[in-house]
């Protein structure tokens, strides 16, 4: 039965987005953050964009990226992501293991929300960024 399944909360799991200028890459790229003491496995990562723009519906294309595992108070780099998408919502759907215990969490950055304004101090990056829990 549906209220037999176990849904875990999801804690110390986080999305940030920010504006790197590297000799490599430079622009938006949008990152995913273990702050667990513990690692986390089989994560799946899945990003679209949604929303209206001038009167007009728009979405983007559904991406999806697997990473075997983030260690313990670490981070990866999911996607760059560009400016023009911030007049969307911008929603990224993590599902991981902890031990045999599959979780999940809907992040999503609203509209105009990924601008200097909303700016913090991202944990373990040490650059500024938005940042969603």
């Amino acid at each position: 039965m549906i209220k037999d399944i176990i849904q875990p909360e999801v804690t110390d799991i986080a999305m940030a987005v920010v504006n790197e200028i590297t000799e490599d890459d430079s622009g938006w790229f949008v990152y995913l953050l273990n702050l667990k003491d513990i690692p986390v496995k089989g994560v799946l990562v899945s990003s679209k964009g949604y929303g209206e723009v001038d009167g007009e519906n728009m979405r983007t294309s559904v991406l999806r990226h697997f990473f075997d595992e983030l260690p313990a108070k670490s981070y990866c780099k999911v996607e760059p992501i560009i400016e023009d998408v911030f007049k969307l919502s911008n929603e990224y759907w993590v599902s991981f293991y902890v031990g045999e215990l599959i979780h999940d969490k809907k992040f999503v950055f609203l509209p105009e929300t990924i601008s200097s304004e909303n700016f913090t101090t991202i944990p373990l990056l040490g650059v500024k960024g938005v940042m969603i829990r």
